[in-house]
């Protein structure tokens, strides 16, 4: 993976603030740097590269053979030797073995749905000098990010906020944005916590004139599609395996060492199974915490025992949880409701310190098979709760404290999920530690659901489609995923997130992904017969949480949180110090570990990019 930067506009010399926009991108590519000046000053593309695919001839800024189309891409396209011969059978010569040198001429072919013959996670910005336009685009589902702001009358994109904040844009919080996350810890899909900055939806591409302001088309949509004669299980869980195998296979290809996570489930031991069969030199990856039950090392090393693959435990303690907040939060760009965040980041620099360039990962399954702990409480009801669930008890699923009022969420949806419940009353202990100014404002619940148009299905794939828009690709897979896999120079691929996978595992009905019995991901379960460990196979989903840290290093958490909340303008400071003092009893500071996770990270975010004041 890489990093892009791109500006569009009335003719400029840019070269020093690209420059200075590259060198906030550093970490996403190390290995090196290109900046074009393109239409007499009119445009500017720049990126910076981690060589994965031909080392030595993938150079950017890429462009077509007449150089009338220039692009720069962040990502991997898979099936790259079928679309290259196909493109190379029509004219098209290539000047390299890159798989992003695809997309330029995809483009020449297709036009501006040039993405949507792509199958991979990218973020990419292309000017076409002939029509004077600019296209930039991001995956179906969000796995690489891609930001657009108007600074001084420019259009600027770029891969990470702290780069379009270098292009010039001023570094203010988004009031609507910050009510969003307090409200459900989310961000609709074109948000962020910047003013004036947004998102690239996934699914969508960008197009702007030189002239003419951005508009936005969706191209890829989420929607649950049951056909009408259901395939038995057998034959269903054979399509799934086959269309894994054929997922992880792509993945593994390629010119740089490959690696995996591993945790004690299911999603992570399929992908480590099956890659281990392409890509006999596989090494996995684990976290071991120091409390149980979020400690899911023991099982991720049996795991690896069991397949055959080396494994390396990663060892996060308590204290790490703390002293890594600021680092990776800063490199993530986002805020943390829970520890998982450091130790995703510190996962990520053991595994590059391996000599590791890529990691499979396991995100997406969750989603693709109906395997939250919230979604089985959607669709089997509160019987189906489990003991199990309790880590999760106040993020995902609700806890003791009651949610306000969610009108908006039962209009739009018909019912209102777990997760939202949990997640809204979580919110609610947040706002009573922010100022009134900031607490006041349209409901977010009205605003997210003015955006976000609710597909028909089952209730529980209403659920499952809300989750994968705002917590797979505003947070697994953009701050726990590519937040902390750049920051330290590697690539993830999340092989369950391949759409012919993903689109597949929608197509089925509910009840071949949450069966009678009562089991979630059933057929998954089916498909990885005697794939993965039987232990493995069966086991109850749990989801990756980090333990808490008020109780084991309260004072150490109680310092970073009253400095980091000096550097978040909209945290009620006497309100928060008093609250974090009040906290005398062991349950009681459990149970606030994730008011202080975010509060803290909100006030590091801050810090990191400067955000002094709330517009």
């Amino acid at each position: 993976m890489c990093g892009v930067v791109a500006s569009a506009g009335a003719p400029a010399e840019l070269a020093p603030v690209m420059r200075a926009a590259l060198a906030a991108l550093a970490h996403r590519g190390p290995d090196a740097e290109g900046l074009a000046r393109l239409a007499g000053g009119r445009v500017w593309l720049g990126h910076r590269r981690l060589a994965l695919v031909d080392p030595a001839g993938g150079a950017q800024p890429l462009a077509s053979e007449d150089e009338h189309v220039f692009a720069v891409v962040n990502g991997e396209i898979y099936d790259d030797a079928r679309l290259r011969a196909r493109l190379e059978a029509k004219g098209h010569r290539f000047a390299s073995r890159s798989d992003s040198e695809l997309l330029v001429h995809l483009y020449e072919e297709h036009g501006d749905a040039c993405v949507e013959h792509v199958r991979g996670e990218l973020a990419f910005v292309l000017f076409d000098a002939r029509r004077g336009r600019v296209l930039a685009g991001r995956d179906r589902f969000g796995i690489k990010p891609l930001y657009w702001a108007m600074v001084r009358g420019r259009l600027c994109l770029a891969s990470e906020l702290a780069a379009l904040i270098a292009l010039g844009l001023p570094p203010r919080w988004d009031a609507a944005s910050m009510r969003h996350a307090l409200a459900h810890q989310y961000l609709p899909p074109s948000r962020t916590l910047v003013a004036g900055a947004h998102a690239v939806p996934p699914g969508h591409v960008l197009v702007a004139s030189l002239e003419g302001p951005p508009a936005l088309r969706r191209y890829h949509e989420l929607a649950p599609s049951s056909p009408r004669d259901a395939p038995s299980m057998a034959s269903a869980a054979a399509e799934v395996r086959a269309r894994l195998e054929e997922a992880v296979g792509l993945r593994v290809r390629g010119d740089a060492p490959v690696g995996a996570y591993l945790s004690g489930g299911l999603d992570s031991a399929a992908v480590v199974a099956l890659a281990a069969r392409a890509h006999p030199g596989l090494v996995a990856f684990g976290v071991e915490f120091e409390r149980a039950p979020w400690d899911e090392g023991a099982l991720a090393a049996a795991s690896a025992a069991a397949l055959g693959v080396p494994f390396e435990p990663v060892c996060v303690g308590q204290r790490d949880l703390v002293d890594g907040l600021a680092e990776a939060v800063r490199l993530a760009e986002g805020l943390a409701i829970n520890g998982q965040l450091v130790a995703k980041h510190r996962l990520a620099r053991a595994a590059r310190a391996a000599g590791v360039r890529v990691v499979l990962t396991g995100e997406g399954a969750d989603e693709a098979y109906l395997g939250y702990p919230h979604l089985r409480l959607d669709h089997y009801g509160a019987a189906a709760a489990r003991a199990g669930d309790a880590i999760a008890r106040g993020v995902m699923i609700p806890g003791d404290g009651d949610a306000p009022p969610l009108d908006a969420v039962e209009r739009a949806l018909g019912f209102v999920p777990s997760f939202v419940r949990a997640k809204a009353a979580f919110g609610a202990r947040l706002t009573a530690l922010v100022s009134p100014e900031l607490a006041r404002g349209e409901d977010p619940f009205e605003r997210l659901f003015a955006e976000l148009t609710p597909p028909p299905g089952a209730p529980v794939e209403r659920a499952a489609w809300l989750w994968t828009r705002l917590a797979l690709g505003g947070y697994i897979v953009r701050t726990l995923g590519d937040g902390t896999e750049m920051a330290a120079s590697i690539e993830g691929r999340p092989p369950f997130l391949d759409h012919h996978v993903f689109e597949h595992a929608w197509s089925l009905p509910v009840a071949l992904r949450l069966d009678a019995g009562g089991t979630e991901k059933a057929v998954l379960r089916e498909a990885l017969r005697g794939v993965v460990p039987e232990a493995v196979r069966v086991r109850a989903k749990q989801p990756f949480l980090a333990p808490p840290v008020l109780v084991d290093v309260y004072d150490d958490a109680r310092a970073l949180f009253l400095d980091a909340i000096e550097h978040a303008p909209f945290v009620a400071r006497g309100a928060a110090r008093a609250w974090i003092d009040g906290l005398e009893a062991d349950d009681a500071r459990a149970a606030a570990d994730p008011v202080w996770t975010t509060l803290t990270s909100a006030g590091l975010l801050g810090r990191a990019l400067g955000l002094s004041e709330v517009s």
